[in-house]
């Protein structure tokens, strides 16, 4: 019987596999054979990806380095529709069926890019003397669905590149909203199921996010700082004389004990790292707003009072003998009486899968590795790379546990996205491709002799192009 459910499971793996692949090639309306060569290229690479014109020696890449270079300059992918098929597969859900998505940027640097336009200066920790903090690239902020278990697999589900123009705040607001519209046609959210839950960490303005998704279905989960200063509710005007009633009532200083009364829950809890986990919380508190920061400048009248319900973490120790730092979370619903606090947190803990699939992406996969000019270039690889991990993902039924001798034994639930890859080229003999076989052609004259084009324009990093920006000579 057994045999029979896992042989089952097996088919419907494999269907589910295919017809992704087969939507995926659908959305590549514009060089596709060599768009989609591309993608199984980096999943069946034996080793990772440090550049592309070694992907074209690949078996299953059949054309030169030159069309590769040319898909990514000239093809075209129908983000629309791919962001509809990742809306539309599995997602790991929480016991009473939420959806938790966590949110963070990626950086690909591009230091020395002077000609590629809609850089940003990027956040990049520095181990060596801390002194460099920022870096110049394209920044790209990555919706994904959480999983649960001690396994760093994460689902993504869309992304979007940060210009120099754009407020992240309403990015941010404008990428949550198309995604709860794709989630809702796709069926994985109904009328009367809980809230998706949308995980954030530092440096995302989560109170202005939640007054500009004041009227969706979300509730949002993030990190602030320790220093920040929140108020409780106004209580009555005192003394006998009238006049306007407050609007903030007593002060709450995250970082003075003294200001904090006693909690509206607590849960103590023991944990396999951090040993004993306290979490505290309480609701009904909100900061005090000014226009001449976080982007209120431009709200019309009075500004909101924004309630939320404040979350307090302690640890007892953290890995590496680090000392333990304070931990504030802000969640977007302000009746702490209704929340489970010690689920609040750990749910919070699972935002560190994006990390991890960040770290995969960039070693394994080459998310960084290429050298392109245009940002139109790196939305279509960045695109390429969700493809090809969603595609590791769904193949995870179907992968053998083909581990180095100096390697332990995994269970099948337990491969990691390392291992999938290994034996994705026998997953993918199975499945057949696609894409067609390349046409005989002749290479090109090549450039005309006496012909050489200009200098490419230099841009300045975080800002527009304008009128006076020229070509060096």
């Amino acid at each position: 019987m057994s045999s029979v459910v896992h042989e089952a499971g097996h088919r419907q793996a494999l269907a589910e596999l295919s017809s992704f692949r087969m939507e995926l090639y659908a959305a590549l309306p514009r060089r596709a054979d060599a768009l989609f060569e591309l993608a199984d290229a980096v999943l069946c690479a034996g080793s990772p990806v440090v550049s592309l014109p070694e992907l074209s020696l690949e078996a299953v890449h059949r054309r030169g380095h030159g069309a590769m270079y040319d898909a990514l300059a000239a093809g075209r992918i129908e983000v629309a529709r791919l962001q509809m098929a990742l809306a539309g597969l599995e997602l790991p859900r929480g016991a009473d069926r939420q959806i938790s998505i966590a949110l963070d940027v990626t950086a690909w640097p591009r230091p020395d890019a002077e000609c590629s336009p809609d850089q940003l200066h990027c956040h990049r920790p520095c181990r060596c003397d801390g002194v460099r903090q920022t870096i110049p690239g394209w920044p790209y902020q990555v919706a994904a669905a959480l999983g649960g278990g001690r396994s760093s697999w994460s689902g993504p589900l869309d992304a979007v590149r940060l210009g120099p123009d754009d407020d992240p705040t309403e990015v941010t607001a404008a990428q949550i909203v198309g995604l709860l519209v794709r989630l809702r046609e796709a069926g994985q959210h109904r009328e009367g199921d809980p809230e998706v839950l949308f995980v954030l960490d530092a440096g995302y303005d989560v109170v202005r996010l939640t007054w500009l998704l004041r009227n969706e279905p979300v509730r949002l989960l993030g990190r602030i700082r320790a220093d920040r200063v929140m108020y409780h509710p106004p209580g009555r005007r005192k003394g006998p004389h009238p006049g306007r009633q407050p609007r903030h009532g007593d002060t709450f200083r995250l970082a003075d004990p003294a200001t904090h009364p006693g909690p509206v829950q607590e849960s103590t809890t023991r944990h396999d790292r951090f040993g004993r986990v306290t979490a505290r919380c309480w609701g009904r508190l909100h900061p005090k707003l000014e226009r001449r920061q976080g982007g209120w400048h431009d709200h019309p009248g009075e500004l909101p009072t924004v309630e939320g319900t404040l979350v307090h973490l302690a640890v007892e120790h953290l890995p590496g003998n680090r000392d333990p730092k304070p931990l504030w979370l802000w969640h977007s619903v302000p009746d702490a009486a209704a929340h489970d606090v010690d689920r609040l947190w750990r749910i919070f803990l699972r935002r560190f899968d994006l990390e991890h699939t960040f770290r995969f992406w960039k070693q394994a996969l080459g998310l960084t590795r290429p050298r392109l000019r245009h940002p139109e270039q790196a939305d279509r690889w960045i695109w390429l790379i969700i493809a090809a991990y969603t595609q590791l993902r769904l193949a995870r039924p179907l992968a053998d546990d083909l581990r180095r001798p100096w390697e332990r034994p995994l269970a099948q639930d337990q491969l990691t996205p390392g291992r999938v890859r290994r034996g994705y080229p026998r997953i993918r003999r199975i499945l057949g491709t696609p894409a067609k076989p390349p046409k005989a052609t002749r290479p090109g004259p090549g450039r005309p002799r006496g012909r050489t084009s200009a200098p490419a324009p230099r841009h300045p990093v975080g800002k527009k192009p304008g009128k006076k920006d020229t070509p060096r000579p």
